[in-house]
Order: C-alpha cells, then structure tokens, then sequence
C-alpha cells in the first residue's frame, strides 16, 4: 500500500499528459491529489503522524536550501531578461559566429547562452526567433536550425551550477555540484563534440551573412560573472545572489529600469518558480511520508533483486529516471521524484555518488529533448510556427547524448568515477 501513491502519481501523469497540453500548475494538482491521497492510505502511522512526517520532509533543510536557490534563479533569469542581458549576449554570439560554419556557430552559441543562464527554456526562447530569422534569411530547413538551438539549450540544462536539474541531481545524491560537472562533462562532452563535427561537416557549404546588432558590453556581465563564479566554485546561493545584484546595477547604469522596475521583475520571476517550489514541497512531503510507510524499501528490493554488480545498478537508476520523465514531461520533477530512490539504490551498489548525479541528470535532459509534449519543444515549435514532431530528427545532440552515457555505464566510464581502478 505505501507504494500505490507513486502508483498513482506515474498513472495520474501518463492520463494528464493525454488529456491536456502539460503545465507546471497541472503538476502541482497531481501532487496534491496524491498527498492527499497517501495521506489516507499508507500504512502503519496514524493521521496526526502521517501529517507530521509529510511536514517534515517538506521542510527538510536541503528542501528548504533548493526553494531558496529557485527563488533567486527565478529573479535572476527575469531581471536579467528585461535589462537586456539575453539580447546583448545573443549579439555577441552573433559577432563570433562564422558565415560558413552557421551550424556549428549556432550550437556553439545555444551551448554558451545555456550553460550562463542555466534553464534551456531561456535559452530557446532567446535562439528560437534567430535561428528562425536565419533559416529565412539562408533558405535553410526551419525545423534544423531550430533543432540546433533545442540540443544546445540542453548541453547547457545538462552541467549549468545553476541549472534546476543540477541542483536537484547533485542535492539527491548527496554531493557537490564542481564534482558532478567533472564527472558529467566526461560523459556529455564526447556527445557535445561529435555533434560539432556532424554540425561542420553539414554546414561547411554554407555561405551565409550573418548580421548582428550592436554588443553593450556591461549587459554581458552578469551572466559572464555568474558563469566565472560557477566555475571557480562558490555557492550558488551567493552566485545567484550576486547575478541578482548586479542585473539591478548594470540595469539602472544603462537606464533600463529603476530600483522600484528592478523589484517588479524580480518579484515576477520569482512567481515564475512558484510552481515550481509547490512542487518541490509536496514532492518532499510524499517521499517522506512514503518512505516511513516502508514503500522505498520495497521498491529498492522490487527494482534491485536481479541486480548484482555496479553496471546494473547504474542502468536501473538511468531507466528509472527515463520512465518518470516520460510520464512528467518535466526533467526537474523526474529527477525529484525518483532522486531518493536512486541514492538508495546507489548507495546499496557503490555507485559513485558523482556518477549517479551524473546519470540522473543527462539521462533526463535526453528523454526530455526527444519528447514533442515537453515544454522545450513545444515552445520552440510555438516561436518557429511548426510541429514539434518535424523538430525531432534533427535533434543530434540528445540522441547522441544518450547513446554516449549507455556506453559509459556499459564500459565502465569514466573510470574514476565507476569504481575501476
């Protein structure tokens, strides 16, 4: 009985995700009909109890640090929008893109913009209109240029600090973001690689003038600062903290808002993450409250009895977050609601905790850049007037993304971090 909540949950997803387009609001009724629903079924605690677990482990102290990160990224990304940080960095990106390799240029610029602002949503809806327009301009395949943009947002969804899939995967898993990007970009980077090379071969015959609007510099430095940040290390509380700062600064420097304007947008993109954090909370409450019903156990013994070595172990945890982001069509929430369970299953096999994070966070970001009901490919078909069905065949970088990490937990890579000396 304590397992049918999650049950529920996958059932509850599967028949919302055929009923209606997916929202983040509609993810927030799900989980609250299944809290409520766990509530009243898991055994062996009585009510007053149950309710105390659910509060508690949607009060957790990580939870509590993640809901605070969410917050300031919510600020960050939207003061940073409206100040005109994504525009001068995508005509920056313009500036170095080279006319005959447009392909590559443009995956290297999606790859760039991603990994500064950490969310591959921002990342298409600041590409999507450009690669549009240069499809026009260059009489290029709509559906292509637009396919470049989506795998580049998700190399960037992939390893950005201060990206929500890495703050969930590395938060789960019990390790530090600096030791799961060193452990991830071993896996990505091949798959990142392969298909610049794929990009160049296809975009050498290419000719094509590029033109770009004017850089403003001081736009550019918050997400540089917050990136340079991110590399060496410090917090990401205080890295977001110091974006927010200075998106304010530069955007009254460059008069394109005032303090009380600065706090209006902030307080928009932090309602932007309210979703979100609801969900973040009951998702923390349901796993507590099902784990003290003994439903964890039991999973971890259903999913593990013909489990025996590392490589096994590592498979289950990649097919179990590839199951429930099919179901959520939200890689974020994938990884919530099964992060837990991996961490038990990692721990159970001497699963590196790095890799693990690793693991969870490319194996979702694959399933959720091929899926045509996810909420990247319908805003990117949305911006570009096209199906996403017709996005699909060109998405190279997901593809080879989940190919290259089947092979690293196949053959034991990368070595460090698989237990192999």
């Amino acid at each position: 009985m304590a397992i049918t909540p999650l049950l529920l949950l996958i059932a509850l997803f599967v028949g919302y995700g055929f009923m209606s387009e997916v929202s983040q609001w509609g993810l927030v009724v799900v989980f609250l009909i299944v809290s409520a629903y766990a509530l009243m079924v898991v055994p062996g605690l009585r009510l007053p109890t149950k309710a105390s677990r659910f509060w508690r482990g949607a009060t957790h102290r990580d939870l509590l640090v993640m809901v605070w990160i969410f917050v300031l990224a919510g600020a960050f990304t939207e003061t940073a929008r409206e100040m005109g940080a994504v525009d001068a960095t995508v005509n920056l990106a313009l500036h170095l893109l080279p006319p005959h390799l447009i392909f590559a240029g443009l995956f290297l610029a999606a790859c760039f913009i991603s990994l500064s602002m950490g969310t591959s949503v921002g990342t298409i809806v600041a590409l999507v209109p450009v690669a549009g327009g240069l499809a026009d301009k260059a009489g290029l395949p709509v559906a292509m240029l637009v396919a470049i943009v989506v795998g580049g947002a998700f190399f960037g969804d992939n390893l950005s600090f201060i990206s929500d899939t890495t703050i969930m995967a590395t938060r789960t898993q019990g390790c530090s973001m600096r030791d799961k990007f060193r452990a991830n970009v071993r896996i990505v980077l091949p798959a990142a690689l392969l298909t610049l090379i794929l990009y160049v071969v296809m975009g050498s015959k290419q000719e094509v003038t590029l033109v770009a609007g004017d850089v403003v510099w001081l736009r550019v430095v918050p997400y540089l600062s917050v990136l340079l940040l991110a590399v060496f290390g410090v917090n990401v509380l205080i890295v977001l903290l110091v974006g927010c700062l200075l998106t304010g600064g530069v955007g009254m420097a460059t008069g394109s808002y005032d303090l009380a304007d600065w706090a209006v947008y902030a307080c928009r993109g932090i309602m932007g993450m309210a979703p979100l954090i609801s969900v973040s909370l009951l998702a923390g409450g349901l796993l507590n409250l099902v784990k003290h019903g003994g439903g964890i156990v039991y999973l971890m013994r259903l999913l593990t009895r013909r489990i025996h070595t590392r490589r096994g172990a590592e498979y289950t945890i990649a097919g179990l977050v590839s199951f429930t982001n099919l179901c959520t069509a939200n890689n974020t929430i994938a990884i919530l609601s099964v992060g837990h369970l991996a961490k038990g299953i990692a721990q159970r096999f001497g699963v590196d905790p790095r890799k693990s994070a690793g693991l969870l966070d490319t194996f979702s970001c694959c399933v959720q850049g091929l899926i045509p009901y996810g909420a990247q490919l319908m805003i990117a078909s949305g911006l570009a007037g096209i199906n996403p069905v017709r996005i699909i065949p060109y998405l190279f970088y997901p593809m080879l993304m989940g190919g290259v990490a089947l092979l690293a937990i196949h053959f034991r890579y990368p070595r460090k971090y698989s237990g192999v000396e």
